[in-house]
C-alpha cells in the first residue's frame, strides 16, 4: 500500500490535537495494509561522513530523477554536518545544476513565534547553509510562524507541498520519549496521529520547550533572552505526520547524538526490536504509543547512526 497525498485536506481532531489529511484519514484499517520492515540502519565513524552519506543521498536522487527535487530538511543536530556541508558546497559551482533543481522545506516549527527568532529552525538553517545556499535552490517553504491563524497556515503549507508532486527525500531525526518511545517529526506519543494524517497542530509542554531550548543553545545558536522568552510563550508545534512520511520516496534517518541524549539508545533499540502487530487495532495503539515506529513502515528508509547509539 502507498498513502495518498491527492484530494481535499480533511481536518481531524484527536484530543487537543489537530491534523490534516487525506479524506479516509478516519480509517484505522488502513495502517494495517502497510508491509512492515526491518529497519536499514548502517553504523558510520563520525558525524561528518554521515552528513556526507546525506549529501550523496541527494546526488541519487538526481541522478535517478529527472526535473525538480523536493527535500524536507532536519532541524537540529542530526543533519547540520549536512548542513555545513551544503553551505560550502554552495560556495562553489560545482553543484549549482544540482541545488537549481531544489524546492527545500522544513518539517516542523514552534508557533506562534517571530520568523527571525533564534529559536526557529529557519535561523538555524539559514546559520548552517548560507546566503549562498537559498540564492541557488529553487525555492524554500518553511512553515511560517508569524501568525495566529496556525491552521490556515499549515494548510497553506501542505498546499505548496503537495502542489509539486510529493517528497523526494524525507530527512529525519529521531527523538526520545517516556518508556523506550519515540517520535518522528514532532509526531508525539499520544498524539492520535493516523497513517493518513500529512501534518498536524500539537499543543506544545513545557518539557518540549526546555528540550528544544537547551539543544539549540548546545547546538551553537544566535539566540538573546527576548527570543528565550518568546520561545517560551510558543503555544504550539506544526509538525509533519505519518503520510508525508509514508509517501516520500526515500526517508534518511540520522542519529548522532546519543552521547548527549543517552536515552536515544533504549529507544533506538526498542525502535530496532518492536513486532509491530498486524491486528489493526493493536497496531495503532503501537503507533501512537511511539510514533518513531512509523518508519518500520516505509518500504524505502536508511537509517544512519554512529557507533555509541548501539553501544555506551
Amino acid at each position: 500500500m502507498s498513502v495518498s497525498v491527492k484530494g481535499e485536506l480533511v481536518r481531524r481532531a484527536a484530543g487537543e490535537n489537530i491534523w490534516l489529511g487525506n479524506p479516509d484519514s478516519a480509517n484505522e484499517s488502513s495502517v494495517t495494509e502497510l508491509t512492515t520492515h526491518p529497519l536499514n540502519f548502517e553504523v558510520l565513524e563520525s558525524e561528518e561522513k554521515v552528513g556526507r552519506a546525506q549529501w550523496d543521498e541527494i546526488q541519487l536522487a538526481a541522478a535517478e530523477k529527472q526535473g525538480d527535487l523536493v527535500i524536507v530538511l532536519l532541524g537540529g543536530r542530526g543533519a547540520q554536518a549536512l548542513h555545513r556541508l551544503l553551505g560550502e558546497i554552495s560556495q562553489t559551482h560545482e553543484a549549482d545544476e544540482l541545488l537549481n533543481r531544489c524546492h527545500i522545506f522544513t518539517q516542523d516549527a514552534l508557533a506562534p513565534m517571530r520568523m527571525d527568532n533564534g529559536f526557529s529552525f529557519v535561523r538555524d538553517f539559514e546559520r548552517l547553509l548560507g546566503e549562498a545556499f537559498f540564492k541557488k535552490v529553487k525555492s524554500f517553504t518553511p512553515m511560517r510562524t508569524d501568525t495566529s491563524d496556525l491552521e490556515g497556515e499549515l494548510t497553506r503549507y501542505l498546499d505548496r507541498l503537495r502542489s509539486l508532486g510529493g517528497i523526494d527525500i524525507f530527512f529525519l531525526g529521531f527523538g526520545p520519549e517516556a518508556n523506550a518511545a519515540s517520535h518522528l517529526a514532532y509526531i508525539k506519543p499520544g498524539s492520535g496521529a493516523s497513517a493518513n494524517d500529512l501534518a498536524g497542530v500539537i499543543p506544545v509542554s513545557s518539557s518540549i520547550l526546555e528540550h528544544h531550548i537547551s539543544k539549540f543553545k548546545a547546538g551553537g545558536s544566535i539566540v538573546t533572552s527576548e527570543d528565550e522568552e518568546e520561545c517560551r510563550r510558543a503555544t504550539h508545534i506544526f509538525t509533519l505526520g505519518p503520510a508525508a512520511i509514508l509517501s516520500s520516496r526515500r526517508v534518511v534517518q540520522s542519529v548522532v547524538d546519543a552521547a548527549t541524549a543517552p536515552s536515544k539508545r533504549i529507544s533506538y533499540r526498542n525502535l530496532l526490536d518492536t513486532d509491530i502487530s498486524v491486528d489493526a487495532g493493536e497496531r495503532a495503539n503501537q503507533m501512537d504509543e511511539n510514533p518513531g515506529l512509523w518508519i518500520r513502515l516505509h518500504s524505502n528508509a536508511r537509517s544512519l547512526i554512529l557507533p555509541d547509539v548501539l553501544h555506551a
